[in-house]
């Protein structure tokens, strides 16, 4: 469970350094299942989507979450027509 928590907090700390990313919140699984930790973010724009995902600061986080997962899953979606955009990991 450490590196799920570091995992949050290193996804949280994006907000403010990252252009367009307004929100970041980082759960975890309560039920068995595939997944043990979720990320949901709210972005401005598909730009901001695309420059959080390009970012240093993002590739980073990223790095460190690929070294200790077994496996993530990642859906961008825009809700009824309008941001924020979500994430699982």
């Amino acid at each position: 469970m450490e590196n799920a928590y570091e995992i949050r907090r290193q996804l949280e700390a994006l907000v403010g350094k990252v252009p367009g990313l307004l929100s970041a919140e980082v759960g975890f699984s309560f039920t068995d299942g595939l997944y043990d930790v979720c990320l949901v973010t709210a972005l401005t724009d598909l730009e901001a989507l695309s420059g959080y995902q390009e970012h240093p600061e993002h590739r980073k986080v990223k790095e460190f979450v690929c070294s200790v997962v077994a496996d993530r899953a990642c859906c961008d979606y825009v809700i009824g027509g309008a941001f924020p955009v979500a994430q699982s990991l």
